[in-house]
Parts: structure tokens; C-alpha cells; sequence
């Protein structure tokens, strides 16, 4: 029979070719926006990883509580120690240790007075570990406008805006004024060796990009770090791993009547990632039951035209012997055939879109200038496993729908007006 049915589809344009065509768009959409939604929202996750979150997050229960203030004083002081035992407990995953500080950047002149200062936040990173894959990870070489990256200590890279609005350039010299981890005053001088470009306002007018040495010395932390950040080795971020090792490490390396003890934070429970990561999981089943809803009275009417056209057919089949039951069975079937067929264009065509823009992407980087989130400058989609499937569902069920409610029909008509029909 479905042999027979799909002979019928091919050789009767007329009652499968729009149907097909309509699916095939719906799908078309539901398929590509999935796929470029997640590529936002999983850039965005990425992004708020590399620069601030880690996937994971280890820093003190103190710290924790006042992490928007940056409080280096409440920092994890016996950061080898816990290093270790992250590597040896949670080897899935790489930890590198940083430290994140504010300051001012005071620009002196010949004779050493001041001729121009500007607020900083600044970033230490151990960026002459090739191995810690920090340089890739903030991207710095392609974020580089002049000069290079820093190669030994007392060597730092500024923020391009920054440095145009202090009039600075690679080869300069400043000084970072501040306070230690002991509240003491810091005056530190380092000399410029290159300015980058995130496309991102809050990195490009007002970051510093120092080695981790330099800032355990600079801020009196030997030993000391702000923050351990875990990447999976994966690439990917997995809340339910991070939770369930987060959630390990609390109940066997945090006291709870320790303040200064270390906790795990997963990436989903900082920065209020949590609602826009529940979004970014919801958003596609809207896509999907949106598409299903509008497509099924779309090809409500198709169903309803097509019957119509039908009637003759069905007229000669109920002469023959067939029952409205099996007719109508057979439409359903018919339909679900159709519906596959259309997604399986459409999702084709979904893919190759969403797998174009996640190869090439989109240069957004004219948008983003007055931008405060971590978004790459350059939004890319996303082409993962679902997007396999996921077409298939208002394919499918919008096609079998909007059969079934014209198909009802059939068992309103006598089957005595449908052979008056046939006669005319």
C-alpha cells in the first residue's frame, strides 16, 4: 500500500506538490532559526566562559558573596595546593587560575608628572604557558591592532579605545595605581606592548591585559589567585556535569562553617546565565509548536481544497468496495508520506544554511560597538544533532493534522451524493 501511495504522490502533482513546498519553507525555518538561535545563545555561553565565567568557577565562599566588587582580599591563597587537587580530582576538565583587579593607568612624561589617567579593569592571565591556552582562549592574536603580546614581565596589552583615548601606543610606559591584596598602595609601571580590539565596549575602553606573574607581584599575591576557571576538555559547556561536579567538590572540599573555604560554581549560576540558558533550551520547542499550529491551518485549507478536487476519486474508490474508514486511513498515510518527504527537503536545506553561516558567520561587529554583553563580533549558527530531527515534528504533524480535520469530511458526505457527484 504505501508503495502504491507514494506512486500516486509522484505521479499526481497536483495534490502533493504544494503541500510539499509548504512543509518543506516551515521546516526550512523551524530547522535554520533552531540552528541559529543556539548559535547565539551557545556563543554567548561561550563567550561569557572565556573572558569572565569558566564553565565552572572556583573561588571562596567570601568572594563568592561579593564577586560583582572583584574583592581580592577574600582571593584563595593556597591556589597550587587547590590546583592539584582539581587536575587530579576533575582531570575532564583544564583549570587555570586568574585574577581579575581593578585600577588606574596613569600616563607620566618625560619628567615623570602626570599627563593623563583613565580607570582600568585588568585581567591576569598566564600567557607565557602555551600549554594554559589562554592566548587562544581570549583570542589575541586575532584581537591584536598593533604591536604584539606580551613575551616577558613588566609587559602589558591595553585596550585599542583605551589607549586612542589616553593617545598611548605600543613602546609607551604607565603606571597602575591601586591597592594589594593587603589594602596597601601599588604603584607598578609597565610598559605598552601592544592594544587589542574585542568588539566588545567594556573590554576595548577600559582593559589591561597582564601576565599572572606580574600581577602576584604587583598586588602581593604569591600563591594567590581571585579565581580558578574550568574548561571542559570537550569544548562544550554541560550544565548537568557542571552541576553534578560542582555539587562534588562543595560536599568534600567546602566547610560549611569556612568562609574563606573554596566553592565550585557552575557557568548556569553566575552572572544571571540561568534564565537566558533556560530560554535558550525552551525557545525551540515555541519554534516547533508555533510552526505546527500555523501550518496546520495552512495546510488545513490545502487538505480542504485538495478533498474537494478529490471527490470523484473517492466517489469511484467508495464504488469499488472501499470504506470511508479505510479511505480516510489511507489519506492520513498519504499525508504522513508527504510530510516526510517535505522535511526531509526542508531540513537539507536548514542544515546547509545553518552549517554555511556556522562556517562563514556574520560580521555584526558595527552593532556591538555600544554592546555591554560578551558576544563575538562575528554570530555564528550552530549545527548539532537535533537539527537531524527536529524538522520532522511540524513536518509531520502538521500534515497528518491538517488531513485529519479536512479529511473528516469524507464521513459527513452520503455516499449516495458522492455518486450524484460522479455522474456529473
Amino acid at each position: 500500500m504505501i508503495k502504491f501511495l507514494i506512486k500516486g504522490i509522484l505521479r499526481d502533482r497536483s495534490r502533493s506538490l504544494l503541500p510539499i513546498i509548504i512543509i518543506s519553507l516551515g521546516v526550512f525555518l523551524t530547522v535554520f532559526l533552531t540552528g541559529y538561535l543556539n548559535g547565539i545563545m551557545n556563543d554567548l555561553k561561550e563567550q561569557t566562559a572565556k573572558f569572565d565565567t569558566g564553565h565552572v568557577k572556583v573561588v571562596t565562599k567570601a568572594y563568592l558573596k561579593e564577586i560583582n566588587q572583584i574583592p581580592i582580599d577574600l582571593s584563595i591563597i593556597d591556589a597550587e595546593s587547590i590546583g592539584n587537587t582539581l587536575n587530579q580530582k576533575y582531570p575532564d576538565y583544564q583549570w587555570v587560575n586568574r585574577i581579575k583587579f581593578g585600577g588606574i593607568v596613569d600616563v607620566p612624561d618625560a619628567v615623570g608628572n602626570s599627563k593623563g589617567q583613565g580607570p582600568a579593569a585588568g585581567f591576569a592571565i598566564d600567557m607565557f604557558d602555551k600549554n594554559q591556552g589562554e592566548i587562544e582562549r581570549f583570542n589575541l592574536q586575532n584581537a591584536l591592532i598593533s604591536g604584539k603580546i606580551p613575551e616577558k614581565s613588566g609587559q602589558v596589552l591595553i585596550g585599542n579605545d583605551f589607549a586612542e583615548k589616553l593617545k598611548l601606543k605600543p613602546g609607551d610606559e604607565i603606571t597602575i595605581m591601586g591597592s594589594t591584596m593587603y589594602g596597601s598602595l601599588m604603584l607598578y609601571p609597565f610598559k605598552i606592548s601592544g592594544t587589542v580590539k574585542f568588539g566588545m565596549k567594556q573590554l576595548d575602553q577600559g582593559a589591561i591585559i597582564i601576565d599572572l606573574s606580574d600581577a602576584q607581584k604587583m598586588l602581593d599575591m604569591e600563591n594567590t589567585v581571585s579565581e580558578i576557571l574550568g574548561f571542559s576538555k570537550s569544548g562544550k559547556y554541560d550544565n548537568e556535569d557542571a552541576e553534578m561536579m560542582s555539587d562534588n567538590f562543595n560536599r568534600n572540599y567546602s566547610p560549611k562553617n569556612d568562609e574563606f573555604a573554596p566553592a565550585m560554581v557552575p557557568l548556569k549560576q553566575q552572572n544571571n546565565m540561568s534564565e537566558m540558558i533556560d530560554y535558550s533550551e525552551n525557545i525551540a520547542a515555541v519554534f516547533i509548536f508555533i510552526f505546527v499550529m500555523a501550518m496546520s491551518v495552512v495546510l488545513w485549507n490545502t487538505g480542504l481544497l485538495g478533498g474537494i478536487r478529490r471527490y470523484k476519486e473517492i466517489g469511484i474508490r467508495l464504488s469499488l468496495g472501499e470504506s470511508k474508514p479505510v479511505i480516510y486511513k489511507n489519506m492520513i498515510l498519504e499525508a504522513a508520506i508527504i510530510g516526510v518527504i517535505g522535511s526531509v527537503i526542508g531540513s537539507i536545506l536548514g542544515i546547509s544554511l545553518a552549517y554555511y553561516l556556522q562556517t562563514v558567520g556574520i560580521d555584526i561587529s558595527g552593532m556591538m560597538k555600544n554592546s555591554s554583553l560578551f558576544f563575538s563580533p562575528r554570530v555564528r549558527a550552530e549545527v548539532s544533532p537535533p537539527l537531524f530531527y527536529i524538522g520532522f515534528i511540524p513536518g509531520v504533524v502538521a500534515m497528518v493534522t491538517g488531513t485529519m480535520l479536512s479529511g473528516i469530511g469524507i464521513f459527513k458526505r452520503q455516499t449516495s451524493q458522492l455518486f450524484k457527484e460522479l455522474e456529473v
